[in-house]
């Protein structure tokens, strides 16, 4: 073994110093990702997989370069969730110039380790939303703070806020449940974070706005920077607090990775698009309908199953007004039965009136990004629309043609007259032989016009009538 050792001892370091590579470089990592546009399911997915990421791997920091409307409460309680019981620091980045934090936003930004902001941006407008329709509270307001804009004395005015918000609010209990309950849950992020906790608040209960100057001033926001490379530079050195524990920053010379979004991700960022959603809602039912009309042709049947379930699970993480989906359910119904009962369009116009109603109100919210575009809406309607009205046309040209089959079908039609006679005789038509009557004489070979059906007995008439 002594005379073995030697030889091993170098391939040992090499396993080592290759095992260790890794984690050196990790070490050295800060991951970055992006959040553009509505919070959604989607939205909240993607970041709780790169923070595991970067616990994972043991990175130094997470990068949310974030420019955002606002979205869905559930979906922004489940991403600060993740950040709050991160092992590695968090920072949330609004950037670049001109975006925004707003709603939402603001709430994941509070919750952040380190809360930074580009030039020109502007952070607020967190009061919450009510799902499924209604006003929003209507706010308090001092005289002066019309313009829901935070100068300078918010942060000595905190007594004076206390009492002053103490006020009952306006509205419905369950609207001042819902602001209550969401400025309780934005102070004890400025609290945990030691951010200016009244603005906070005031942001909840006026809408507040606030520019990244002022809320620096302000004590909301931690930093200022033009990008990522600067924010680095700046928060290097800084004492935050992770999970339990007093944390020093150490920023220098990362390197910064983006966490790229998996097929998984995009494909329920795609599904839980409102439009989306709605779209194969529509091919969902037209297709079981068309399978149902048509046994046996498979394809609409199992396309509209498809299409169903995805709607269905997409409408499971979206705030879907389930009356507006059965009034989608009833307009297609009655613009399917307008084509086997003989309503004239009343079946088919109330079907229209009610597919678009409850596409108005299916997601009835004034959540950014969650809304069913107006344009779509329109243009589903004037199709449906139109089919009805080419049915409807069809149905009243089938109408107006004459009989095909049975007796009704003769009328009008040329016979031969096979004998001669005064009132009664015989004539042949459809290649059969019938009886027939007549006012005026007839001859073998004439040609005569058949005008009434009496049983089996015809009554003809000349073509061209003798004087």
């Amino acid at each position: 073994m002594l005379r073995l050792m030697p030889r091993l001892l170098p391939g040992l370091l090499v396993v080592l110093l290759t095992l260790a590579a890794p984690l050196a470089v990790a070490e050295g990592i800060a991951v970055r990702i992006e959040i553009k546009g509505a919070i959604g399911p989607a939205t909240s997915d993607h970041l709780i997989k790169a923070i595991d990421y970067a616990n994972e791997i043991g990175a130094r920091l997470v990068i949310i370069e974030m420019d955002t409307p606002g979205g869905l409460d559930s979906a922004m309680r489940d991403m600060i969730k993740a950040i709050l019981n991160s092992e590695v620091p968090v920072a949330t980045y609004v950037a670049p110039s001109g975006s925004r934090a707003a709603s939402a936003g603001t709430y994941i930004l509070y919750a952040s380790h380190i809360a930074a902001m580009a030039p020109a941006t502007n952070l607020g407008a967190a009061t919450p939303v009510q799902i499924g329709g209604g006003d929003t509270p209507s706010p308090i307001s001092k005289p002066g703070d019309g313009d829901g804009q935070a100068d300078g004395d918010d942060a000595e005015a905190g007594a004076d806020r206390a009492d002053e918000t103490a006020m009952p609010l306006p509205g419905t209990a369950m609207e001042r449940k819902s602001v209550n309950d969401a400025v309780a849950y934005i102070r004890g992020l400025a609290e945990l974070r030691g951010r200016n906790a009244e603005w906070a608040e005031k942001a909840v209960r006026e809408a507040a706005s606030m520019s990244a100057e002022q809320a620096l001033k302000n004590d909301v926001i931690d930093v200022i920077a033009d990008s990522v490379d600067e924010l680095l530079d700046v928060i290097d050195g800084r004492l935050v607090r992770v999970i339990d524990k007093m944390q020093e920053l150490d920023t220098d010379d990362l390197e910064v990775e983006t966490f790229v979004a998996d097929w998984r991700t995009k494909l329920l960022a795609t599904l839980t698009d409102p439009n989306v959603a709605y779209l194969l809602m529509l091919a969902g039912i037209y297709g079981l309908l068309f399978e149902g009309y048509n046994p046996g042709a498979i394809v609409p049947g199992v396309v509209g199953a498809i299409c169903l379930l995805l709607a269905l699970f997409a409408f499971q993480v979206l705030p879907v007004n389930y009356a507006g989906l059965a009034l989608i359910l009833l307009g297609v119904m009655l613009i399917i039965a307008e084509a086997f009962v003989p309503s004239f369009g009343a079946l088919g116009l109330g079907g229209v009136a009610a597919f678009v109603f409850g596409s108005i109100i299916l997601l009835d919210t004034d959540v950014p990004g969650m809304q069913i575009a107006r344009s779509l809406i329109v243009g589903v309607a004037l199709l449906a629309s139109s089919l009805l009205l080419a049915l409807v046309y069809a149905l009243m040209r089938m109408r107006r043609r004459p009989a095909v089959s049975g007796n009704e079908g003769m009328l009008g039609e040329l016979a031969e007259v096979l004998e001669d006679f005064d009132a009664t005789g015989t004539v042949f038509v459809h290649g059969e032989r019938w009886n027939a009557t007549t006012r005026t004489a007839l001859r073998k070979g004439d040609r005569v016009r058949i005008e009434k059906i009496d049983g089996l007995r015809l009554q003809v008439a000349p073509i061209d009538p003798a004087p």
